[in-house]
């Protein structure tokens, strides 16, 4: 399963695996409808503002998940160059400009923290963009995440990109791929069982992250986490309505990562409808959806990667 299970969504990933840091891509078919929702209170991104209701620009052309925190925002200049050779954008009758949303996670404490993503990373991870089962785990944007931060990073785990994908009635699809590169441990959302995060001296899993959390609050450097998530739906979504879907999908990384939206997490969530089938359905079904495709890709990203 995977957000390419949403008709007219490819999915490209490039990084670099010795300075442990990459980005990812999500690429329409030519543009879709985008609404996001900022739950973290650190978060670092580019063309977000223009997904509110109120903005003049309806659509956009692709999203970029990266790491290199602020330095890896040049990484969506890429993938807008990358747009712009396929006449791809916005028309302002002398040329288009593709309108190209980022968000980013923070990755230098691992790998090499002087090389992130840029601009030729973001154009290869458009290059690389495929319909049909796109990587998971340690790749893209997911390639230095860790989680379970809130005792330091030498007791952290390794967190990584997952995908998952529900399917409604009238086929109507709801996929999210998340990023996980949480302060909080996660925690398999059917069982509750602790997947990955901050370990005692004998490796055992710390399951109460809140009676530990104040040994090191106090040291901790701001902004040094974040999860990132797109959920996508074939389904007929105004901007309005994409954004409430946003909204409801972060109750999903709320259920399999804890603490979540924390002050040292920028967590952020797009939604997007690539407007492929008129079957109405209620945008409260696909929140709900979205807010399990969350939950269970955040799991499969840990899955996927090794611990």
């Amino acid at each position: 399963m995977s957000l390419c299970d949403v008709p007219g969504i490819r999915v490209g990933h490039a990084q670099n695996y010795d300075a442990r840091t990459g980005c990812t891509v999500i690429l329409p078919e030519s543009e879709f409808i985008a609404g996001v929702d900022v739950r973290g209170s650190a978060p670092g991104s580019r063309e977000i503002e223009l997904l509110k209701p109120v903005r003049l620009i309806q659509k956009i052309h692709a999203i970029v998940l990266t790491g290199g925190s602020a330095f890896g925002l040049d990484a969506a200049t890429g993938v807008q160059q990358y747009l712009e050779e396929q006449n791809r954008g916005f028309d302002v009758g002398i040329c288009r400009i593709p309108i190209v949303s980022a968000a980013v996670l923070f990755d230098l404490y691992v790998g090499n923290s002087h090389i992130r993503p840029d601009r030729e990373m973001g154009y290869q991870a458009a290059c690389n963009a495929v319909a049909n089962n796109p990587r998971m785990g340690m790749v893209g944007a997911g390639c230095g995440a860790t989680v379970g931060k809130f005792l330091g990073m030498e007791k952290a785990d390794n967190g990584g990109l997952g995908m998952h994908s529900v399917t409604i009635p009238d086929e109507v699809v709801i996929a999210a791929l998340v990023v996980v590169n949480a302060f909080g441990n996660v925690y398999d959302p059917e069982t509750g069982r602790c997947m990955a995060g901050a370990r005692d001296e004998k490796g055992r899993f710390i399951h109460n992250p809140i009676d530990h959390i104040h040994q090191w609050i106090t040291r901790f450097a701001n902004g040094t986490n974040t999860t990132l998530a797109v959920v996508a739906t074939n389904a007929t979504l105004s901007k309005e309505e994409c954004t409430k879907v946003a909204q409801m999908a972060q109750d999903g990384v709320a259920r399999s990562i804890n603490p979540a939206h924390t002050m040292y997490d920028g967590d952020i969530i797009f939604a997007v409808s690539t407007e492929k089938t008129t079957t109405p359905v209620d945008t409260t079904t696909i929140g709900a959806c979205a807010a399990d495709a969350v939950s269970r890709a955040t799991a499969n990203a840990i899955q996927s990667s090794p611990q």
